[in-house]
């Protein structure tokens, strides 16, 4: 069974969009977890991070990661999993001055967008290999990152790709 954690972060009044989750990866043996960042208007994915257990420091480093490199929101979103709840990584956000939003119990719908990324990784990427081990599994992950977000075009956002709408919003501000 999947374990999936969302968070989405959100500046206004320009909305933009985070989220990190975690999928089940499965490997030739065992598994692991994927943590990603995206931007909600953008559908680009700022950081990810591959564990093999559910403690909050790999989310953290991921949310370490995307502050570093595409700066601070005002709000970020996630939903109530004890990854995003845990004093480190709330901690993290209350030293920066973002301000956090929790989802409901049962907010699907919030969840949209990192659902359809997490469709369409594993159809696309993850069940379509079987990783050997972590390395494999990182390298693969990180070639269908980089080719969703530089080459992958969206439909819903008139055929652009993630990387160039999020940069597009950035330079309008």
């Amino acid at each position: 069974m999947s374990r999936e954690v969302h968070v989405r972060f959100c500046e206004r009044p320009k909305a933009k969009l985070l989220r990190p989750t975690h999928p089940y990866i499965p490997m030739a043996s065992g598994f692991f977890y994927l943590v990603a960042i995206i931007d909600w208007a953008s559908r680009a994915v700022l950081a990810w991070r591959l564990s093999n257990t559910m403690d909050s420091g790999f989310c953290v480093e991921a949310l370490e990661d995307a502050l570093r490199r595409y700066g601070k929101p005002k709000i970020f979103n996630t939903d109530q999993g004890a990854q995003f709840t845990s004093a480190a990584f709330t901690g993290k956000l209350e030293a920066a001055g973002i301000a956090i939003s929790m989802d409901g119990r049962g907010r699907f719908m919030d969840n949209i967008f990192i659902e359809r990324l997490w469709r369409s990784i594993k159809y696309e990427e993850v069940h379509l290999k079987a990783y050997a081990d972590g390395r494999e599994a990182r390298d693969g992950i990180g070639k269908w990152m980089d080719f969703y977000n530089h080459r992958r075009p969206h439909q819903s956002m008139s055929n652009q790709r993630p990387m160039n709408v999020w940069r597009d919003g950035i330079n309008r501000r």
